[in-house]
């Protein structure tokens, strides 16, 4: 089973790629609202490239990278 989550899952390589694009787009803004806009577009984008539900992605996209800015405010 190697390069694979489980027997017919998703690549390895594939969801890194996409966990990582999304963390590097949405690590940024300024403003809870701008920060919310930008996670949400990350999670959706992430939740695409891996075949999920795309509102969940956005949801969860927004919440983390508001939570991420508020702990981390330095690095956004």
């Amino acid at each position: 089973m190697p390069n694979s989550i489980k027997p017919g899952g998703l690549p390895m390589g594939r969801a890194a790629v996409a966990f990582g694009f999304a963390l590097t787009i949405a690590g940024c803004g300024e403003t809870p609202l701008e920060q919310s806009v930008l996670g949400a577009g990350g999670g959706a984008l992430g939740a695409a490239v891996l075949d999920v539900d795309t509102t969940t992605g956005a949801l969860v996209g927004a919440l983390a990278n508001i939570a991420y800015c508020q702990r981390h405010p330095e690095e956004c």
